[in-house]
């Protein structure tokens, strides 16, 4: 009988915990009596710690880790599969949007050979501005990155040991789940899952931060945005040669142009405005080396329970 780990990242959610420890208490059974719950709170400013204390004060197979601040959730769920222990890892989001009865059919179908099974959300519930978002987001991650994005996959899915040991090898600054699970291959599927609506609040994405999001997994998924510049930048040196080519020819014959100043200011401000976008793309992966260099922790845990070497 397998050991089952489930892995969950807690932020403002404090009325589903409960409801979400049953519900994968009751569907975890039906692949294995051993297992885990590691609830791992990311600083939320409701009661979710005290909450999980209560659930994991009743059931020992419940753990919870308490970080010392916000960190993100991809740095939560990096924390709690650090701390995993079972011979396959199931990662869900906290609000039930991913539901528990779905994993006796991940279960089911990485025994068909699989190391990662990927939960395929067809129908997604969720709001208009965050499903336009996350298509447009995927397209161009998609392209910046040279491998394919699945608006449609995210966090939850089933995973093997072997997977995340390698997951947890990976201590790169900037953290996503899905691009990192997906990079370091093994045999995967994807299956279908029905999504559900969010049990409570709303999503603590807005566009501010799902547009920071962005830049960082693009950041440290590619490089194209500075092969991009490069090509730009030899296409504005060739149109100003061709333009100095053109300019000399009508002098030579004795056609005398004078520049207006219109065209000069506008030649000017392209210009600078190239420059510095080169500037600030380079100085982002400049900036994100200078985080990675430093070497600190990920995350740092304040509080934990049913954890013992981080009891506090």
């Amino acid at each position: 009988m397998p050991y089952i780990s489930i892995v969950s990242p807690v932020y403002k959610v404090e009325k589903t915990i409960k409801k979400m420890v049953e519900r994968v208490e009751k569907n975890v059974v039906n692949i294995s009596d051993d297992y885990e719950i590691i609830l791992v709170e990311d600083f939320s400013p409701d009661n979710s710690w005290s909450e999980i204390i209560k659930v994991a004060k009743q059931n020992k197979k419940i753990k919870g880790l308490k970080l010392s601040r916000n960190f993100g959730q991809h740095y939560a769920i990096s924390a709690g599969l650090r701390h995993a222990k079972g011979d396959w890892i199931i990662v869900m989001d906290c609000d039930l949007q991913d539901r528990p009865e779905e994993f006796t059919k991940l279960y089911n179908k990485v025994k068909e050979g699989y190391d990662l099974v990927l939960a395929r959300r067809v129908i997604r519930k969720d709001s208009f501005f965050k499903k336009v978002f996350s298509k447009v987001f995927y397209a161009i991650l998609s392209y910046l990155s040279g491998r394919k994005q699945d608006p449609s996959i995210a966090n939850f899915g089933i995973y093997s040991s072997k997977a995340i040991q390698v997951l947890n090898s990976m201590n790169e600054s900037i953290r996503y789940f899905p691009t990192m699970i997906s990079w370091i291959g093994f045999a995967s599927a994807k299956i279908d899952v029905e999504h559900a609506e969010r049990e409570e609040g709303k999503s603590s994405y807005n566009f501010a931060r799902l547009f920071n999001l962005a830049i960082d997994i693009i950041l440290a998924n590619s490089d194209k945005p500075i092969k991009m510049l490069i090509k730009s930048g030899f296409l504005v040196s060739s149109l100003s040669v061709a333009f100095a080519v053109y300019y000399f020819i009508k002098w030579f014959n004795g056609d005398t142009v004078v520049l207006g100043y219109s065209s000069l200011i506008i030649s000017i401000w392209l210009l600078s405005g190239f420059i510095i976008s080169t500037l600030g793309v380079i100085g982002l992966y400049l900036g994100k080396v200078f985080e990675q260099v430093k070497n600190r922790p990920l995350y740092i845990i304040d509080k934990s329970i049913n954890i013992q070497e981080f009891e506090s």
